[in-house]
């Protein structure tokens, strides 16, 4: 069995995919109001680019994709391309991030076609200040969504919630009882630098230790007995929970030696790090017809350049908006 190990040690398992910059939302901490200048169809990889790259890093020993965007499933033909990933040889799982906007309408079919699970984006239960958090957005089609999702069985099924101090702070007990009623797993992330928002940043923050200093004043956080994936969260449950509370702490406590993962842009640059500006071209490769050992390389080559850990945090170092590397 094939595997890719970095300098470090660390065996990457896990390639993120972002397969398109648009989104149907326009969250705050993810783009400005106005959007972002959307990419043209050229500069996109097509899907049967997309994986010829699979193809290769499943001969490396990548054996978990998943598709991110902006919203990946505001790109036509996602059914067809997931069912194309799943015929790959050596690719075990087929999973996708989502805002949930378009999962009622479009999780039958991706089922189906073999997805296998789902997370989504969801930073707060009230309808009007999901409105103000997502400038565009209805949360009744979310909520849709994530019942579909329930009804799909696309377990375990994981809610995003980026924690922001002044904004949604209040949830927290809300969100915590989602986990009592449903067999959901909310992971709670700090607020990330994102997009030269360092003011922002330090506005908004709340770290992790802070918010289990908060649970623990009327909940007591339990192990875990759900399994729920090998990614950076720490999970618990409380009382009677059908589901679990996660905490991911990219700025306070970060992951990145048990990281397993690399990300490839919607334009096709491979990069080691989400929180680095470090990328390699892929894309001219394969527009230029180079042969799937060239490819091999280059993945090597950004396996190499994997850092120790990510910069987030420190001064100046703010990376792109999310949703132009698919975070």
């Amino acid at each position: 069995m094939v595997e890719l190990i970095d300098q470090l040690g660390r065996r990457i398992d896990y390639l993120r995919i972002s397969i398109t910059d648009r989104c149907n939302l326009r969250c705050q901490y993810c783009m400005p109001e106005t959007g972002v200048d959307n990419l043209t169809h050229q500069q996109l990889l097509s899907y049967e680019e997309l994986i010829k790259v699979v193809r290769v890093a499943a001969r490396l020993g990548i054996k978990k994709i998943r598709l991110t965007g902006g919203d990946p499933l505001v790109r036509r033909g996602i059914v067809d391309f997931v069912r194309m990933l799943k015929e790959i040889q050596g690719i075990e799982e087929v999973s996708l991030t989502t805002n949930g906007i378009l999962l009622q309408e479009k999780g039958a079919d991706l089922v189906e076609a073999g997805l296998d699970r789902v997370n989504i984006s969801l930073d707060t239960l009230q309808r009007d200040k999901f409105r103000e958090i997502t400038r565009i957005g209805e949360f009744e089609q979310v909520w849709r969504g994530i019942e579909e999702a329930l009804w799909l069985e696309l377990a375990p099924i994981k809610i995003n919630t980026v924690l922001m101090k002044g904004i949604n702070d209040d949830e927290i007990f809300d969100f915590i009882d989602l986990t009592r009623k449903y067999p959901l797993h909310v992971r709670f992330i700090e607020f990330m630098p994102m997009g030269g928002q360092k003011l922002e940043q330090e506005e908004k923050y709340l770290s992790i230790e802070e918010l289990k200093k908060k649970i623990k004043e009327k909940e007591q956080l339990l192990p875990s007995q759900f399994a729920t994936g090998n990614g950076p969260a720490y999970y618990y449950q409380v009382a009677e929970g059908l589901g679990s509370v996660g905490f991911i702490s990219p700025i306070s406590n970060h992951f990145c030696s048990s990281c397993n993962r690399i990300r490839l842009t919607a334009t096709g640059w491979l990069r080691p790090c989400l929180c680095s500006d470090d990328e390699i071209n892929l894309k001219e490769l394969i527009r230029n017809n180079s042969s799937e050992d060239k490819l091999e390389e280059r993945f090597l080559e950004a396996i190499g350049h994997k850092p120790d850990q990510h910069q987030l945090g420190q001064e100046d170092n703010l990376v792109k908006h999310m949703s132009q590397i698919g975070g």
